[in-house]
């Protein structure tokens, strides 16, 4: 039977050891600061429940049921459900990965092992190293009595599995266990038979044998030692500075930098239209300085185009429209008013007036016909006297008529 077994799932071997691998990997990449946070939150949810629904009443009774609650399924839903945020990815997908190893831990290793972290973040999962130690095997990182690299630095990579071990100092400090001063700091005397620390020379020095500028031993890049004191170099005095076209050289203390020319200049010793090489377009030498041309008033006809004006700029100048015209289709025509329409002046109250007028007309001219008997122009003619009338009994017939025998 077993024999069977095996025979049908021999084809599928290679696929499920494929899939084996691959979970392990992708635990694996988890990083240790996840798995570690995600432990914390276990714990805490340890705490939180720990007397959960429990408080007062029966002692006996409520013992035998706290008993069987701490070790039971429901705590540990209540404590997973609540270990991960919503929005933390990575926390909730681990915890998905690792679901049977929690479970292993709660219902079997608990008791044995109950440094969760330890237990599952080092041991099961190996994201993780004991303190002092780094990388995939957990080697120890480098130390000396004061502790791990010398107590003045820390291990890169410890506490992961990550990292090469190597000691990254502290400001000041440098060396395989950080035992020595860096470029710039000295030791202090101490006064017992400590080791003193190390302090910040003077700004310039490489090395020194104390904080003030004339107990420099070396420089730093830009300067030069003269009585033990770091002098500053003046790079633009000599061909160390390297400088692009049209910009030039600006000593700075332990260095220098490069500056823009003057925009009257076409390359320059120096800020300001005084120091250029050669004036730039639009600019003539005047004096020591480059100074602007006025095309405007140096040429005849700086803008040959009609009704345009020549307006001067640095270094440049441009043809407009003279004042009253417009550019239109490159041309600069008169910027003329749109002509008015015949009742564009007038106010509201002149046009209520031509409306009552108007109205008059008509009604006159209904009468007219009226008058003449026939019937259909008689109809209308009532009709109209009738809204007439009813108009002038409103409020707005008041005032049409206020405005009306005001001669608006």
């Amino acid at each position: 039977m077993w024999s069977d077994d095996l025979a049908l799932a021999l084809p599928f071997l290679p696929a499920l050891l494929l899939l084996s691998e691959l979970s392990v990997v992708r635990v694996q990449t988890a990083p240790c600061q996840t798995c570690g946070k995600l432990t914390e939150s276990f714990l805490k949810g340890l705490e939180r429940t720990a007397n959960k629904n429990f408080g007062g009443g029966n002692t006996a009774w409520e013992e035998e049921k706290l008993a069987k609650y701490a070790r039971s399924e429901t705590r540990l839903l209540e404590i997973v459900e609540a270990a991960c945020e919503k929005t933390d990815f990575e926390c909730n997908r681990l915890l998905e990965q690792i679901e049977d190893q929690v479970e292993t831990w709660w219902f079997h290793r608990q008791q044995e092992a109950p440094d969760l972290f330890e237990w599952l973040c080092i041991q099961e999962l190996r994201l993780c190293c004991p303190p002092g130690h780094f990388g995939p095997d957990c080697k120890e990182c480098p130390s000396s009595a004061g502790g791990v690299c010398g107590g003045l630095g820390r291990c890169e990579g410890e506490g992961t599995r990550l990292g090469d071990g190597e000691c990254v100092c502290d400001p000041g400090y440098s060396g395989n266990l950080c035992q020595s001063c860096a470029d710039g700091y000295y030791r202090e005397k101490a006064s017992n038979d400590s080791t003193g620390a190390c302090s910040a020379c003077y700004h310039s020095c490489k090395k020194c044998a104390g904080p003030q500028d004339y107990k420099c031993l070396d420089c730093k890049p830009g300067w030069i030692l003269h009585d033990n004191k770091c002098v500053d170099i003046d790079e633009c005095g000599t061909e160390l500075a390297r400088c692009p076209t049209n910009t030039y050289c600006h000593n700075t203390d332990g260095s220098y930098e490069c500056r823009g020319c003057d925009q009257a200049c076409v390359g320059c010793m120096g800020s300001g239209p005084a120091r250029c090489k050669k004036c730039a377009r639009g600019y003539r030498l005047k004096g020591a300085k480059c100074l602007d041309v006025d095309e405007c008033s140096e040429r005849a006809i700086a803008c040959p185009g009609l009704n345009e004006a020549c307006i001067n700029e640095e270094g440049s100048f441009h043809c407009d429209c003279a004042d009253g015209f417009i550019r239109r289709d490159s041309i600069c025509v008169e910027n003329k008013p749109p002509e008015k329409g015949l009742f564009d002046d007038m106010t509201d109250d002149e046009v209520l007036v031509l409306q009552q007028m108007f109205f008059g007309v008509v009604i006159c001219a209904l009468a007219t016909l009226a008058a003449k008997g026939d019937m259909v122009f008689t109809a209308i003619f009532i009709g109209g006297v009738a809204a007439m009338a009813g108009y002038w009994l409103t409020e707005k017939g008041d005032y049409m008529l206020d405005g009306f025998l005001k001669g608006r």
